[in-house]
């Protein structure tokens, strides 16, 4: 007795089995079909660096910030629709690098971008040093609504930002995440630091800065 029921309770697992299977597997082969339908469709855009400056950059497309340069490969590569796009790469003390594409469909093309030095960069005389410890450490980050760099060039046991004494206020901006703002009063020569991990939130939440397209990389800190 205690055979035929287990005999039954596997043919019915094995019979469930035999209909679930063929689901999944059309689901995961329609999942393949419109991933490379979209890629198709898309046309692939990758970036190359002329130093570590150019590589550490942040990049915005369309206005839209999308990450520093060098990490936009493999699952943050940049897919983007048929048709003309502007990129515009910054980097604090450094002139933005604008360029106009046309994107083709199921095409890949690279844009080489090479930064130059900004008539009349300097750096303050009194200056204070902040420490950023802040996750995602690919985020945005604006000193006085000026872009300076991403979140990782200014955290860790060796890196910092060097600002001039006074008041400022920082902005921390990633697209999906909530936007951190705060303000540091700083002497010259005293040292800070902020710590906080960001709050995952829609991209609609952003701050405009971040969404901006004409904004010129940053000048000299206030």
């Amino acid at each position: 007795m205690f055979n035929r029921q287990s005999e039954a309770m596997v043919d019915g697992t094995l019979s469930r089995l035999r209909r679930f299977v063929p689901v999944v597997a059309l689901i995961l082969l329609l999942s393949a079909a419109n991933s490379y339908a979209d890629n198709r469709v898309m046309g692939e855009v990758q970036f190359e660096g002329a130093s570590r400056v150019e590589r550490d950059s942040g990049v915005w497309i369309d206005g839209q910030y999308l990450g520093y340069l060098k990490e936009l490969r493999g699952d943050k590569k940049v897919m983007l629709l048929p048709g003309e796009h502007e990129i515009n790469v910054r980097q604090a003390g450094l002139e933005d690098f604008v360029r106009k594409i046309v994107v083709e469909p199921g095409r890949k093309q690279t844009v080489h971008v090479a930064m130059q030095e900004s008539v009349g960069w300097q750096t303050p005389s009194a200056t204070a040093t902040l420490k950023l410890t802040v996750q995602p450490n690919r985020a945005a980050v604006f000193l006085d609504e000026w872009y300076v760099g991403h979140v990782g060039e200014f955290g860790g046991k060796f890196h910092s930002l060097l600002i001039a004494a006074g008041k400022h206020r920082i902005k921390i901006e990633l697209p999906g995440y909530r936007t951190f703002e705060t303000e540091v009063n700083l002497l010259a020569g005293q040292k800070s630091e902020v710590k906080t991990e960001l709050v995952k939130g829609s991209i609609e939440q952003n701050d405009a800065m971040i969404k901006q397209s004409a904004r010129q990389a940053a000048s000299n800190p206030r």
